[in-house]
């Protein structure tokens, strides 16, 4: 028998779509992270003095170019309130395909700045960027996260997190002086931005669409039994019968909005986690001693760091991998503090300090926020807390919270700084402290367990039965499509859905 007959997925076009997705994605988000360190504030002070005979001032300056640098998280803010409409009328494949013309466009802009004169369009070009870093980040582990089997689900959600990792690095070796890290060069650092686009878009139009939403959300049950038979997203006959319950309702089910989301008391915890995890992931501080971190954690060492993470994640389960890096993080901000307070001038200490601090920022990036290095965990559990009519909002809150904490963090810590001095990092150990807490009490494992699963683990913190809990993840499953079923079924009974884990 073949691999679809059997119904076990064919491990190839799985592969190949979550690598396509993210190399026109998240790969996209690491590279524009540290390609923004380019030598490119010379051509700001040049093209100042061309306009106007004078040269600009340290401070106009100063101040250009951190507009230049944070205008990025605007746009990511942006890019996540537009993806629901997004994702909901063109679909998750579709919506990575659309999302390159962002990416495109941004790539000429900036890359073109230097020959036309105008930092405008380097700045221009950082907003739009961002945009398709916000869709992208909330598009993809929504797609990865609805082609793959439960079995594997957090491990293709590292996807995310390793092409982050592998862009940053790209963006560094590419912007060394020997290579485009010059002057005259440094456009060519924002053009190289149109390859993966490009590879993104020739690959992925030949790849399935989410069978889920094909099935639960366009109501297209051939097409979905196509998709689901060349990636074999069902691959339990109890993972089929789950989305054949759900698919019978979803005819007179339409998305939730965010309003609707936070109305709703049978998914109350779940989104209150969402925030809180999304929030500590920009919160905890990291991205605050980013600085003294990559200059000892170099993403070249981290891509196999990442690799092995994404197999611990399917064995020790999500839950005990956010806690315990919150837990080590507490431990981290603390003898940080202690050293600087000290100002201990013992070498030992002094490289102790650093030594544990690389390895915290190694060992974080298995589920905890960094400001680099984005790891997969937290949209794991955006797209696993919630069904298909509630999953675009949930992405919509989580992106905004994420890009809305990244944004804080970088106008305020230089505040927080200046206040608490060297005891500023004790502000981030209290947050750590407060989300480990937090998940210890309130996060249930989700490590192979269904949607539906999960939606039950949450039932009792949620104040509701079993039985409203359910009703809640299938409202309408009275009013049930004999026609949908019957086909749907016979694609399971005949042995497409029946098994499957690579």
């Amino acid at each position: 028998e073949s691999n679809t007959e059997e119904g076990v997925m064919d491990p190839e076009i799985l592969i190949v779509a979550s690598l396509t997705g993210a190399f026109g994605s998240s790969f996209l988000y690491g590279y524009n992270l540290s390609v923004v360190n380019a030598p490119a504030v010379k051509f700001y002070n040049e093209t100042w003095e061309r306009r106007y005979g004078f040269s600009v001032d340290e401070s106009t300056l100063t101040l250009l170019w951190s507009i230049t640098v944070s205008i990025f998280a605007i746009g990511g803010l942006v890019g996540a309130i537009i993806v629901t409409p997004i994702v909901k009328f063109f679909g998750r494949k579709c919506t990575l395909l659309l999302n390159n013309v962002f990416a495109v466009t941004a790539a000429l802009l900036m890359s073109l700045s230097l020959l036309v004169g105008s930092f405008e369009m380097l700045i221009l070009g950082r907003i739009i960027m961002g945009v398709d870093a916000g869709i992208s980040l909330s598009a993809l582990p929504m797609y990865l996260s609805e082609i793959s089997p439960k079995e594997i689900r957090g491990s293709l959600g590292q996807v995310t997190a390793i092409f982050i990792c592998v862009g940053v690095f790209t963006g560094q070796v590419l912007g060394l002086p020997e290579i485009f890290g010059q002057e005259s060069r440094w456009p060519y650092l924002f053009g190289a931005i149109i390859v993966p686009s490009l590879i993104q878009v020739v690959i992925l139009p030949f790849l399935p669409e989410s069978p889920r939403y094909l099935l639960l959300e366009k109501h297209n049950t051939s097409k979905s039994r196509q998709a689901s038979c060349a990636n074999v997203n069902y691959t339990t006959m109890r993972e089929a019968k789950e989305v054949l319950a759900e698919s019978r309702v979803q005819r007179n089910t339409k998305l939730v909005s965010i309003l609707q989301l936070l109305r709703t008391r049978a998914v109350r915890w779940q989104v209150i986690t969402v925030v809180v995890t999304m929030g500590c992931y920009q919160l905890c501080g990291l991205n605050a001693v980013s600085v003294l971190l990559q200059a000892m954690a170099s993403p070249g060492i981290q891509m196999p760091l990442f690799v092995f993470q994404g197999l611990v994640i399917e064995r020790l389960g999500r839950r005990p991998l956010l806690i315990g890096g919150f837990g080590l993080m507490v431990v981290f901000f603390a003898v940080l503090t202690v050293s600087l307070t000290l100002q201990v001038t013992l070498w030992s200490l002094r490289i102790f300090t650093l030594s544990f601090a690389c390895f915290k920022h190694q060992m974080l990036d298995t589920g905890l926020p960094q400001h680099s290095y984005i790891s997969g965990i937290p949209f794991v559990l955006t797209g696993e807390f919630f069904q298909q009519s509630q999953r675009p909002a949930a992405f919509m809150i989580a992106g905004t919270v994420n890009w809305l904490s990244n944004f804080a963090v970088g106008l305020l810590f230089p505040f927080i700084q200046g206040g608490l001095q060297t005891y500023c990092f004790l502000v981030f150990a209290a947050i750590c402290f407060a989300g480990a807490a937090y998940l210890f009490f309130v996060l249930p494992e989700t490590k192979n367990k269904t949607f539906h699963e999960i939606s039950q683990a949450f039932a009792k913190r949620n104040k509701v039965s079993l039985e409203m809990q359910e009703m809640n993840h299938y409202p309408g499953e009275r009013k049930s499509s004999a026609e949908q079923e019957s086909t749907f079924t016979s694609s399971v009974n005949n042995g497409e859905t029946k098994k499957g884990i690579v």
